[in-house]
């Protein structure tokens, strides 16, 4: 068994409803990868867990026979991370050193992640994780088309996993939602869900190595075209997700790099969904990493060197109906200090102008 680490990863498993979510999940209970996790889930009876179960700890939770705790959030989700946390630290459960959570099919991912930073207890002892997404080949063209939320739940994903591909192999309708996914999200890593795999291992691995190891993605991050939306009832969505990338060949204030991100989530953190970058930081000879989700922003990881070839600043970002050439332009005003040559007057940095301060 692994070391309790100092703070324990949270990874989210989301996705529209009806995507196979909770398929994945009874597959995964299985694998032994999952010894040392604690799941949290909505009801036992959703996954069908009679087959796994060893031993009932109490109303709320069950030992596997993979050897991970499973558990029912029936209230806060922080009220629960809290009693799981307690039992791990009392002996109560196994000694756990992550948490997956099974989320709602018509929920936005964010407020579970911002639980782990609100909660003043459990700040000091879990971190989130990675954002697993399951996307129905067979619907979720359709679903990104038709739903906010659906879009929102890909764009944030860190690994994205098309189920139920077996049903339309080979059309150009699995063609075309791999493209939107590749669109809407061009770093996260994609998979096709088949009856081995991917595997639990694959999917909540060390979440800080895959995003150390994959800042820059073969696509370049470049998606400028948005993609118009309407609601269930036919509504138009007026914000429109996008993904564009800032780029810089100058080196990065990190003070004025700090002020300007803190602010820019503080006014707009609901609608920039995903940033994601390395820098090249003034007075650092190595690359610094950065991520984040909506508000929750990542600590910093310094890379061991740059690609060959390469020494600049590039950023991803994915967003809600934000203009990135406002985000550019007040970019260049804050971190560059003015030595970029298109640095902008001071209406320029209008996107956070009113921000509160950090």
């Amino acid at each position: 068994m692994a070391d309790i680490p100092a703070f324990t990863p949270v990874h989210l498993l989301t996705g529209f409803l009806g995507s196979g979510k909770t398929t994945l999940l009874k597959r995964l209970l299985a694998d032994p990868a999952l010894a040392d996790t604690a799941v949290m889930i909505n009801e036992f009876g959703e996954v069908g867990l009679d087959h796994h179960l060893v031993e009932r700890i109490d109303d709320t939770m069950v030992l596997l026979q993979s050897g991970c705790v499973c558990c029912t959030v029936r209230g806060e989700l922080a009220e629960a991370l809290r009693d799981l946390h307690s039992k791990r630290e009392r002996g109560l459960v196994p000694p756990f050193t992550r948490v997956v959570i099974e989320s709602t099919g018509l929920a936005d991912p964010f407020p579970v992640l911002s639980t782990l930073k609100s909660d003043p207890v459990l700040r000091h002892h879990f971190r989130a994780g990675s954002v697993v997404t399951t996307v129905d080949a067979v619907n979720g063209l359709a679903q990104l088309e038709t739903y906010v939320e659906s879009n929102r739940q890909a764009a944030i994903a860190d690994r994205i996993v098309v189920t139920k591909a077996d049903l339309c192999a080979g059309s150009a309708g699995l063609a075309r939602l791999l493209s939107r996914l590749a669109e809407l999200n061009p770093d996260a890593v994609r998979h096709i869900a088949t009856a081995d795999g991917p595997g639990a291992e694959a999917l909540f691995g060390d979440d800080a190595a895959h995003r150390a190891a994959k800042l820059q993605s073969a696509s370049g991050f470049y998606c400028d075209a948005p993609a118009g939306l309407v609601t269930a009832d036919g509504t138009p969505h007026q914000a429109a997700i996008s993904s564009f990338v800032i780029a810089a060949d100058t080196p990065v204030d990190w003070t004025g790099f700090g002020v300007w991100l803190t602010m820019l989530l503080n006014r707009h953190g609901e609608r920039v969904l995903r940033v994601k970058g390395m820098l090249d930081i003034e007075g650092e000879d190595r690359p610094v990493a950065v991520h984040g989700v909506q508000h929750l922003v990542h600590p910093p990881v310094h890379m061991d060197a740059w690609p060959a070839g390469e020494r600049s600043s590039r950023i991803v970002f994915i967003v809600d109906g934000l203009d990135p050439n406002l985000l550019k332009r007040s970019f260049n005003a804050f971190a560059l200090a003015g030595k970029a040559a298109d640095s902008p007057q001071p209406e320029a940095a209008e996107p956070v102008r009113n921000a509160q301060s950090p």
